[in-house]
């Protein structure tokens, strides 16, 4: 299959998604309503089953793991490193920082079933289950930095996270969920992959939100173009280098790598809004990051 027929359903929900918020076919408060059941329900609900049901050791899943944390370690130091080299406004770093390394989960667990089928879906949900706790707590301490706030009550009251701890406690025990509960997990998590995704283009913003004032214009404008490369240039590297010095086989290669070159979290918009940050911007960023991986995710899967 190629790489172009292997994105296409994915891309095909975003467009719709787009859409269908641009032509105001669905009141606002439809997709709030949305992300909120996606973000609190149908998601958890689809890495709880997916790490639950997956029949991996700790021998198979730790150097596929180490790659992922290589890459988003990469992503971090490369983002921070912005502060210094491009040296941008303050209130405007601590909110886009966040752009050049956290992922959008919905993307990875879909491409990830495209890719693997169930395992390759196992394999994407773990990455998630073991990088969002991490990209969390590097996205929130700038952010409470500039403008105050508990890092440590939003990890530890995240759904994802408490999803992702009870999948790895049923495996870790070796239980298994019964199969009618599986099946309405199935079930959920099928629909927070095609909901997840329209919500993705629905959220996405065309026009340029980087501000009238000339200082302020050029350094949104620098950043832009330092996180994004960040984003798709310096962590597919990293998660494609790792995965060659750990000597991992086909399917997790592909899924580190692809879990690397995905756009950005469009839950970054959330959380700068939430803690006072420059929201405008954050949603640029999520737009440029989601139309560049287009390019982005055919090179990197394609070098595979």
């Amino acid at each position: 299959m190629s790489i172009a027929a292997l994105l296409f359903p994915e891309l095909a929900l975003i467009t719709l998604g787009w859409l269908i918020r641009r032509i105001d076919l669905l009141p606002e408060a439809f997709w709030e309503g949305a992300e909120k059941l996606v973000y609190h329900v149908l998601f958890p609900a689809l890495l709880f089953g997916s790490i639950a049901r997956a029949r991996l050791s700790i021998t198979e899943a730790a150097p596929m793991v180490l790659a992922a944390y290589a890459a988003l370690s990469s992503g971090i130091l490369a983002s921070a490193l912005g502060r210094v080299v491009i040296r941008p406004d303050a209130r405007q770093f601590a909110s886009a920082v966040q752009c050049g390394f956290r992922f959008n989960s919905y993307m990875t667990l879909a491409l990830g079933s495209r890719i693997g089928e169930a395992p390759g879906l196992a394999l994407a949900a773990l990455i998630t289950g073991f990088v969002v706790p991490v990209a969390n707590i590097a996205a929130v301490i700038p952010l409470a930095r500039q403008g105050g706030g508990s890092a440590w009550q939003a990890i530890v009251r995240n759904p994802l996270v408490l999803a992702t701890v009870a999948g790895l406690a049923v495996q870790a025990v070796g239980l298994r969920v019964p199969e009618p509960l599986d099946a309405v997990l199935v079930r959920l998590g099928q629909a927070s992959l095609a909901l997840g995704l329209l919500c993705v283009g629905a959220s996405l913003r065309l026009q340029s939100a980087l501000g009238d004032e000339p200082a302020l214009r050029r350094s949104a404008q620098r950043l832009t173009v330092w996180i994004t490369a960040c984003k798709l240039l310096v962590m597919p590297l990293a998660a494609l280098l790792a995965a060659r010095a750990l000597s991992l086989a086909a399917l997790p290669t592909a899924i580190v790598v692809m879990y690397a070159s995905v756009p950005t979290a469009p839950a970054a918009f959330v959380l700068a809004n939430r803690m006072g940050g420059d929201g405008a911007l954050v949603a640029f960023l999520i737009t440029v990051s989601t139309l560049a991986s287009l390019l982005a995710l055919p090179f990197w899967l394609g070098l595979l």
